[in-house]
């Protein structure tokens, strides 16, 4: 199965954070019923991290997948965290994830800590190998990242080991310089294409139409602020801004008003851009699965999109 090749209809994707514990617990049970719904719905593509509950997500991945047809699905996981045991103790919630401390996390984007770390998530998942590789986040370590880190995926693209590689950010601007200076099959860009932040389409969404680059958008939700506004709704990980929230707010009324939903609207624009061929949504439980798979598939009214471009909330390059 090629990695999320051009031409074809763009795919849902499930991204795996939420099963490293995100924010709050997730039982081994619940996840593994997640990803059960995700392959019930069709669901083919799942996204994961070392990052993501310290190794937690890759090994509950790894485990849920186990048994199914390796051909008929395809995976991918990101390097430049390693990670080493550490004897600090607590949890791992100051950087999001509700686990115990067990590992600490170091930035490396050598050639040989790449291929260490690669190792190692193929050992919690269980694999022999994975679909796709993206460089993690590489935003203040783009040196190391453009001199050593990409010819390492090259190679080990080269070598067979991979069958493609990327990089995946919370950013656009430095995803367009990998579209632009090295030969990606794929970047990940979360956050910043959706219906309240636009900012990937100024130059990374046209770079890779230009290049060919495939794009995967994570985040069609901003962090649940899409999904379900309010004021305790988070925007990139954090509690959302009182503006934003309003803005949320206005968007979801329009949207059930022509009679959609909020959340089939966020994921439809992702969706529509030529140059996506891949939308990733995070989910802790399987009612999650089922309904992201039902939202992606409903059909979004023109007169919705008419509206916000009337009232000045889309431009018209923008409108699905």
């Amino acid at each position: 199965m090629t990695p999320l090749g051009p031409g074809a209809k763009t795919r849902l994707g499930l991204g795996a954070a939420a099963l490293g514990n995100l924010y709050t617990e997730v039982t081994d049970e619940q996840a593994r019923a997640t990803v059960d719904a995700a392959w019930e719905r069709g669901i083919r593509y799942f996204d994961t991290a070392p990052h993501y509950g310290l190794g937690l997500s890759e090994r509950r991945l790894g485990a849920a997948l186990r048994g199914r047809p390796r051909e008929e699905y395809l995976i991918s996981t990101k390097v430049g965290r390693r990670l080493e045991p550490s004897r600090a103790g607590g949890d791992d919630l100051a950087n999001g994830f509700a686990v115990p401390a067990t590992h600490r996390r170091v930035w490396d984007f050598t050639a040989d800590g790449i291929r260490r770390t690669l190792e190692e998530s193929l050992a919690r998942l269980g694999l022999d190998r994975v679909d796709l590789v993206y460089l993690h986040d590489p935003d203040d370590h783009a040196e190391q990242a453009f001199r050593e880190g990409y010819p390492a995926l090259e190679r080990l693209r080269s070598e067979g080991v991979v069958a493609a590689i990327g990089a995946g950010m919370n950013q656009a601007d430095m995803l367009a310089r990998f579209v632009h200076d090295t030969d990606v099959d794929v970047v990940l860009c979360a956050g910043r294409y959706t219906l309240l932040d636009r900012s990937a389409r100024t130059r990374l969404l046209p770079a890779a139409l230009a290049h060919g680059t495939r794009v995967v958008l994570g985040g069609p939700f901003n962090s649940g602020l899409l999904a379900d506004p309010g004021p305790e709704a988070r925007y990139d990980y954090t509690r959302a801004p009182a503006e934003l929230v309003q803005r949320a707010l206005v968007l979801k009324e329009t949207a059930e008003r022509h009679g959609t939903t909020l959340r089939a609207a966020a994921l439809t624009f992702c969706a529509a851009h030529p140059a996506v061929t891949g939308v990733l949504v995070g989910a802790r439980h399987p009612a999650e699965v089922h309904d992201c798979a039902e939202q992606f598939a409903a059909p979004v009214p023109d007169a919705f999109w008419q509206e916000l471009l009337d009232r000045g909330l889309l431009l018209e390059g923008e409108r699905p």
